[in-house]
């Protein structure tokens, strides 16, 4: 009688690239991203591990760490089935709350703790449809004087009232991004719990351009908001992109 084939072992996360893995896709979701502030804390993985869907787990970039992402920008012209983007509906502010994953077919990705927006119409669409943690808020944007600056409150469905403002001076422009920098930006995909399974849901990009950024305020409760830690003290990371044109393609189930 054969003996029986050993389980298989962990598979080892993909390369972290700053191009996406995938040529081009049929476009599910087309939109841009524009105007991005990208704050980053290190966090504890065990902190992080009970909020992420089936079948994945915190990626770290040392073995050790992982991190928690505050990320704000304004959403440009979101279109559907490669239609054309739309001007109202589809363009808002929007701030989310993100953490770093990888599953089990070693596909990195990131999970939203929060989404918040300022269009009523695509958070309950986006609820309903992507089970993604949308939440309508009041929002806005403001560029004056060399800086940058995002305000969040959230309206619902909760906790009602949790915000946040930051405000940033965009700086030089990065020309070789470090190995973590790469890590924090470069993902090809999200994981969301979706009708009971973990679903992986992926996405194509130029290359970020990247900047250096002087954080000048930050005040929020939107990581505690998503059920985390408070952020101990400043972010270890703060970028700056002027942004880019996203396409999402077809799901597939992971994990």
């Amino acid at each position: 009688m054969p003996a029986p084939r050993p389980a298989p072992g962990p598979v080892s996360p993909e390369p972290v690239s700053p191009r996406p893995p995938g040529g081009p896709m049929p476009p599910l979701l087309t939109q841009s991203w524009l105007d991005l502030a990208f704050l980053h804390w290190a966090a504890d993985p065990a902190d992080v591990a009970p909020l992420l869907p089936p079948g994945t787990v915190p990626d770290t970039f040392d073995g050790a760490t992982t991190y928690v992402g505050l990320v704000a920008f304004r959403m440009y012209r979101v279109g559907v089935l490669g239609l054309p983007g739309i001007p109202y509906l589809g363009t808002f502010p929007e701030t989310n709350v993100r953490l770093y994953t990888v599953d089990g077919h070693g596909r990195r990705g990131v999970v939203f703790r929060s989404l918040d927006a300022s269009r009523l119409v695509p958070v309950l669409v986006a609820r309903a449809a992507l089970r993604l943690p949308y939440m309508w808020s009041r929002m806005g944007f403001e560029r004056s004087g060399g800086t940058v600056a995002y305000t969040s409150r959230r309206r619902w469905p909760g906790p009602r009232g949790a915000r946040s403002r930051i405000v940033l001076r965009p700086g030089d422009a990065i020309a070789g991004p470090t190995p973590l920098e790469h890590f924090l930006t470069a993902r090809w995909a999200l994981h969301t719990s979706l009708f009971g399974r973990t679903a992986y849901l992926p996405n194509v990009h130029p290359r970020w351009p990247l900047h250096r950024a002087e954080l000048l305020e930050c005040d929020e409760d939107l990581v505690t908001a998503g059920g985390l830690p408070a952020p101990a003290g400043a972010p270890m990371s703060v970028l700056y992109s002027p942004g880019v044109p996203v396409r999402f393609g077809p799901q597939r189930r992971g994990g």
